[in-house]
């Protein structure tokens, strides 16, 4: 389970970190909102803990750059302030719980673990990759933030890669489990490559760095973060 921690405060991060460290998570600090906002664009988390008095940009601020971009991320907020206004400002802004400080570990370990699990259940149709981010049940996808305008195909086609991320799938793979049909022929091997090129000049041309990669004489595959 990956865990972006966003504290300005570099003793409480420090115990933050140790302490999820030591009960398995993997956990990344970073000690300003702008640094917390580029990890969460460019990387994949479970949760990010996010405290609201940061230097600069404030964790609200972020927060909200974090929604724009349709990442889904469970935020938790961490907060000195518990009074009822900040607290609703708080989840109006897309947050998903929040915790006052001082607290106990055992406390933030138990909201972590809800919150992921309660995401586990309300993401199942959203897919992910680096900054690629594709919502099955709306039909929709993303890339830093832009929406992609993909065919009813390129969808379809995008699903199968991202639910394989960092698995090579061949033509056969592509033929049987998208096309629908029990082998590759010229024209099918044809109209894969066509719908594959068109694809990757939707989601990686346009932008900085590429997540479709070709491994020749095999296939194809999502890279799980851009390269």
């Amino acid at each position: 389970m990956r865990i972006l921690v966003v504290e300005d405060d570099k003793k409480i991060a420090a115990a933050i970190s140790k302490g999820l460290t030591f009960h398995g998570f993997e956990v990344t600090v970073a000690h300003n909102g702008e640094d917390g906002f580029y990890l969460v664009s460019v990387e994949v988390f479970d949760l990010v803990v996010l405290d609201i008095m940061l230097p600069g940009r404030d964790g609200l601020e972020i927060l909200a750059a974090i929604r724009k971009l349709g990442n889904k991320v469970p935020v938790l907020l961490l907060t000195a302030r518990d009074s009822v206004t900040d607290i609703v400002e708080g989840l109006d802004a897309g947050a998903d719980g929040y915790l006052v400080k001082p607290f106990a570990l055992s406390e933030l370990q138990a909201r972590i673990r809800k919150l992921v699990k309660r995401a586990s259940i309300e993401s199942e149709s959203v897919l992910m990759a680096g900054d690629l981010r594709l919502d099955v049940s709306e039909h929709t996808a993303w890339r830093g933030g832009i929406p992609l305008a993909l065919s009813s195909q390129e969808f379809t086609l995008l699903i199968y890669l991202l639910k394989n991320k960092g698995r090579v799938v061949s033509r056969e793979m592509l033929a049987r489990e998208v096309w629908k049909m029990d082998q590759t022929q010229a024209p099918l091997n044809n109209i894969i490559d066509v719908t594959m090129s068109r694809l990757r000049r939707k989601i990686d041309e346009p932008f900085r760095g590429s997540l479709l990669q070709t491994i020749r004489g095999v296939g194809y595959k999502i890279r799980e973060q851009v390269a």
